[in-house]
């Protein structure tokens, strides 16, 4: 009886162990799994060899088997923190971008914003004809004209006009030029004018910095800026002065180009109304004033005394007139363009108009290279006074020292061939075209490199 109990007792156990062995084996290896929400949590931080996680790949295997309903109805006890890392990470990924904006915002060339307020007539030809800037309104006669452009990183914003006065000029630029007429003792009390302002400016830090373009004395007595000037204590740093001053020394002061005479309305001339391509009727041109025991007196002598004066325009005046007649300007215009060559004696100062002028028309200037009476002269940068600016950039002029030179002149001119004249007023046209852009590209880069 004891056997036979000990033997089903045994046979219970073999049974019940079988039955779990068969409902452990069903639901290992038949039984679909069910991945839960916590479970996918978990293994988020388990990645396999391809890097992708394994929660991933089972939320693919078993979507199908997965209502949204019970997904949103699971508890996810890192909810929470997953927000809060969520946050944080937004955060410095913002902050990073932050710092990457401003470092290459500090790489970037800034722009500067420059003011040009144009008082005196040489401001036309630093706008019109070396910036290559318009005005608005186009009549000459408007008492308020202006204009804008863009040269590498500075905006130029350029104003003139007789009712461009101080305290009427919205400032919207840390830098301002001004351009003054320091000729005359009249010209150089407004100009002071101008400069008080501007040191008003300064002085309540509504303007940083200032620079000069001056039209000086045309014996280079120029005194009167020097307390301005940032070297002496002032507050103007750069000085772009016309004519050959001994002070320019290429660092804070610079030469200038007295250009065309804008104030008698000399125009911005274009390639398509030039005689380049024909014959002219004229050897050379002179028309101007003709003051006594001048050198232009000289010069028309010597060429009625030698019969030369047929193979040149001469028109000659013995007043000066500050204005133009539209008559006048026309007529003077076709004196350039059609003549070979122009007589530029010199007058107070060996610079004058007539040379940027004659350029203008390919009209070759014969100048008189003789230094005038003043202070005028060599500077610690340049020794081929007169005319150093235009030396320094390879002017392809006729330059004599006495008129006695002109009838060897003159016989080379009768050899030479269409071609060849038409080849030189090519040249001409080149050489000044290269001039001012070269004298814009200094201008622009003596303003970055001093104002930035």
């Amino acid at each position: 009886m004891m056997r036979l109990n000990r033997r089903r007792i045994c046979c219970f156990v073999i049974f019940i162990y079988c039955l779990f062995s068969f409902y452990a084996s069903y639901n290992v290896f038949f039984k679909p799994k069910s991945v839960s929400r916590l479970h996918r949590v978990v293994n988020r931080k388990d990645k396999n060899s391809n890097g992708i996680t394994l929660s991933l790949k089972l939320e693919e295997q078993q979507g199908d088997f997965q209502s949204s309903k019970s997904e949103k109805e699971e508890w996810n006890p890192w909810e929470e923190e997953d927000k809060i890392e969520k946050k944080v990470l937004e955060q410095k990924r913002e902050r990073n971008l932050n710092v990457f904006k401003k470092l290459v915002a500090l790489n970037e060339p800034r722009e500067l914003k420059v003011h040009i307020w144009g008082k005196a007539a040489i401001g036309l030809y630093l706008w019109q004809h070396v910036l290559e800037g318009s005005l608005e309104p186009t009549d000459p006669s408007a008492q308020w004209r202006e204009g804008t452009l863009h040269a590498g990183s500075i905006l130029f914003s350029f104003f003139t006009g007789p009712a461009v006065a101080p305290g009427h000029i919205s400032l919207s630029a840390d830098c301002v030029v001004l351009v003054l007429n320091g000729r005359e003792e009249g010209k150089v009390a407004y100009a002071t004018k101008w400069l008080q302002y501007a040191e008003t400016l300064i002085q309540t830090q509504k303007l940083h910095h200032v620079a000069v373009v001056l039209l000086g004395s045309e014996q280079c007595d120029n005194e009167w800026i020097q307390p301005y000037l940032r070297r002496q204590g002032g507050f103007v740093d750069l000085l772009f002065l016309v004519y050959d001053s001994a002070w320019v020394n290429e660092e804070d002061i610079f030469q200038w180009p007295l250009g065309v005479a804008t104030y008698r309305g000399f125009p911005v001339v274009k390639d398509t109304s030039l005689m380049l391509h024909s014959p002219r009727p004229h050897m050379c041109n002179f028309v101007g004033t003709v003051y006594k025991d001048s050198s232009r007196e000289t010069l028309l002598e010597f060429l009625k005394q030698n019969g030369l004066e047929k193979l040149c325009l001469t028109a000659a005046r013995k007043t000066w007139i500050p204005q133009e007649s539209s008559e006048s300007l026309k007529n003077y215009q076709e004196a350039l363009l059609q003549s070979d060559l122009t007589l530029c004696p010199v007058g107070v100062n060996t610079e004058c108009y007539r040379i940027y002028e004659a350029c203008s028309y390919g009209s070759v200037p014969v100048v008189e290279d003789v230094l005038t009476p003043g202070n005028c002269g060599n500077s610690s940068s340049s020794y081929s006074a007169p005319l150093q600016l235009l030396k320094s950039m390879g002017a392809p002029f006729i330059f004599v020292k006495n008129w006695k030179e002109l009838p060897a002149i003159f016989e080379k001119e009768k050899l030479m061939s269409l071609e060849e004249k038409v080849q030189r007023r090519k040249n001409l046209i080149d050489w000044y075209k290269q001039f001012k852009t070269q004298m814009k590209e200094n201008f622009i880069n003596i303003l970055r490199n001093s104002f930035i």
